[in-house]
């Protein structure tokens, strides 16, 4: 299974239930790794798309504790047993796990790989990934030359686990 985030300097994710920044590489990036495969997200980061719709040509699993949650165009499931049931039906590298925190905290032992747009910066938030540079499970296997984005700089990363 794979993570796929973007994070600052101190594996910030978001704040209020938004990125931290909209980079549309990044974006077309997220799209084109993703489309055609499983995205995993809890509520409110389905809830923070554009009217709070399922991504499109993907199949899209939303962890929620709340038992009467309903949405058009996802799988909605209530605990990690549920989801791990849920996830048996599709190959391991067509999963995409794409937040927020609790989810990727929750995720991360059953990954084994991480795609992390880095964003040289700091910015102000209330949502982080696990820091995999301190994690011993974890190291980079690959980075871009860097990108930019106006002022922002920001590079590809890919961490494996083991």
């Amino acid at each position: 299974m794979n993570i796929i985030a973007s994070a600052d300097n101190n594996w910030a994710i978001g704040k209020n239930n938004e990125l931290l920044i909209r980079i549309p590489q990044d974006m077309k990036r997220f799209r084109q790794m993703t489309t055609g495969n499983v995205v995993v997200m809890g509520r409110k980061t389905l809830e923070s798309f554009p009217n709070q719709a399922p991504l499109k040509d993907r199949i899209n699993i939303v962890l929620t504790a709340n038992p009467n949650y309903e949405v058009k165009g996802a799988v909605i499931v209530h605990s990690m047993d549920e989801l791990q049931e849920e996830l048996q039906k599709y190959n391991s590298e067509d999963i995409y796990v794409i937040g927020g925190d609790s989810i990727y905290r929750q995720m991360l032992d059953l990954c084994d790989t991480a795609y992390i747009t880095k964003i040289d910066y700091a910015y102000e938030a209330d949502a982080h990934l696990p820091n995999l540079e301190k994690d011993p499970a974890w190291s980079m296997t690959e980075e871009s030359e860097e990108q930019t984005y106006f002022d922002v700089i920001y590079t590809y990363q890919i961490y494996k686990r083991g």
